[in-house]
């Protein structure tokens, strides 16, 4: 099944996401859509998936056209959207998240259900319990649930959008040999990225969005500068990152043992000196989170020591922390980092921490104004939190860190972030570093791990599997690691 867009305009007020955009995707076709962070990806497939109305421009579905005004509708017509977090409910048992949206009467046949989750796992070598709570799985594995469920509820054109974020390197390779096998039974895909080696490595054609509109399309293979040149306007320089001398140690942690409902990590030792980093590498739950956790004083641990610069943090609290120049920026941006509703300048007065009882909003207005335009974040001082971009989202959490630092903790800094915007934010993460400032940081990118680490630590398990040399690391022998094996 094909479909194709007629110049669709989407406006959130003001805002233009998408502008005059058409795109047609054959049956069988494994169809490229790239362009860097805010371009405007995600809302135009929001749109084909019936997430979002589109504000003019028609929606071509088998020569016919169609509207979506929501997600079920969208299924009607066969389109189904699987999302770059995965949208499965944590509580519910993976038969039961199967279950949602399936038709019928009020009465579900569970074990008929059962059945169809077999098969159809079975079919693209998939290994789901159909009783295992959905929270316990990987995200690779939520996304695994979240094909079948749309397979099943009859989707014959599939929208992945950034679907490689947070996965391993072995749930990448199972996830592309079923997008393949999907397109050659005849299934419309449209894979959603900003990641140029993947686009070029799985599709057919590439169509290439900048500031909401189509700049570009291309039959691949073709040159990579083409497609940098059509995404940023010119090429892309990566600086590389200079020699710093360690000083004195910023972070000492000593026997530390921490756990959450689903994982304990226990003996935990680490010394960070400043200027040094360190980055955490393994599969989602092994623990790296709640290490970090910890780290931030956002969950005290069960028993050890935690020691910054000096002084002695094991008991304290995240306020302690944070006075002590300890600062966490989680993968969350939206749910954890920001709040949302509230503006770039309230965001900006939380940040100052003050303990005055007024506000000087004009002066609160002037610092927000100042860390937009030093960060480059594409909003106003009015915008609010939400209306950001990923990227944006990012470049704000950077701009409202204190100043002198001692410890900087992050988890997936450049998550879903395209190439210019991911090199910007580790030359400012540099410029902490070099100004001393240890950092800590956990990726599921393992080319960022071996490109801006100095140690890395591969967890498995709630266990430290390995420490390894990043300099003299490399992807494969990471890769075997974080999935419990050492590389022969």
């Amino acid at each position: 099944m094909g479909f194709e867009l007629r110049d669709i305009h989407k406006h959130f007020g003001p805002v233009r996401a998408n502008n005059g955009v058409s795109l047609s995707v054959e049956s069988g076709e494994l169809h490229g859509l790239l362009g860097e962070n805010g371009a405007g990806k995600s809302t135009l497939m929001k749109v084909l998936s019936g997430f979002h109305p589109k504000t003019s421009g028609e929606i071509i579905v088998d020569g016919k056209p169609v509207e979506l005004g929501s997600p079920a509708d969208a299924l009607t017509h066969g389109i189904g959207m699987l999302h770059q977090d995965p949208l499965v409910f944590l509580p519910f048992t993976v038969l039961d998240n199967f279950l949602i949206g399936s038709p019928g009467s009020e009465r579900v046949d569970r074990n008929s259900a059962a059945d169809e989750l077999a098969t159809l796992a079975e079919r693209f070598e998939f290994s789901l319990d159909p009783d295992k709570p959905t929270r316990r799985l990987t995200v690779g594995e939520r996304q695994q649930l979240e094909i079948l469920r749309l397979l099943w509820l009859g989707a014959r054109v599939l929208i992945l959008d950034e679907p490689t974020t947070g996965i391993s390197a072995p749930q990448r390779l199972k996830l592309f040999a079923t997008i393949r096998d999907l397109a050659a039974e005849g299934m419309s895909v449209v894979f959603v990225s900003h990641k140029l080696e993947e686009v070029e490595e799985l599709c057919e054609r590439v169509t290439v969005i900048r500031s909401g509109a189509v700049v570009g399309k291309r039959e691949l293979p073709c040159p990579t500068s083409e497609l940098v040149e059509l995404m940023f306007g010119g090429e892309v320089e990566i600086g590389e990152r200079p020699v710093v001398s360690l000083g004195e140690p910023r972070l000492e942690v000593s026997d530390l043992t921490v756990q959450d409902r689903l994982v304990t990590v226990k003996g935990f030792n680490l010394e960070v000196a400043e200027g040094e980093v360190i980055g955490f590498a393994g599969l989602s739950g092994s623990g790296q989170r709640i290490v970090l956790d910890a780290l931030s004083g956002l969950n005290p641990p069960q028993s050890g020591s935690i020691t910054v610069h000096g002084k002695d943090l094991s008991k304290s609290r995240y306020r302690k922390f944070l006075d002590s120049g300890v600062q966490f920026l989680p993968a969350g941006r939206l749910e954890e980092g920001l709040v949302q509703g509230l503006t770039l300048t309230e965001h900006f007065v939380l940040a100052e921490r003050s303990d005055d009882f007024l506000i000087d909003w004009d002066a609160a207005r002037e610092v927000a104004t100042e860390g937009i335009a030093e960060f480059s974040v594409k909003g106003t001082p009015e915008s609010t939190a939400e209306s950001l971009s990923g990227g944006n989202m990012q470049r704000l959490l950077l701009a409202m860190l204190q100043d002198n630092l001692e410890v900087l903790l992050m988890e997936h800094p450049t998550r879903g972030l395209d190439i210019e915007s991911a090199a910007w934010v580790w030359e400012k993460l540099l410029e902490r570093r070099n100004d001393g400032t240890a950092i800590v940081f956990a990726s599921a990118d393992l080319d960022e791990l071996l490109e801006y680490s100095d140690r890395i630590l591969v967890f498995f398990s709630g266990e430290v599997l390995a420490e390894v040399d990043a300099r003299v690391s490399n992807v494969e022998e990471l890769g075997f690691l974080i999935g419990g094996k050492v590389a022969s």
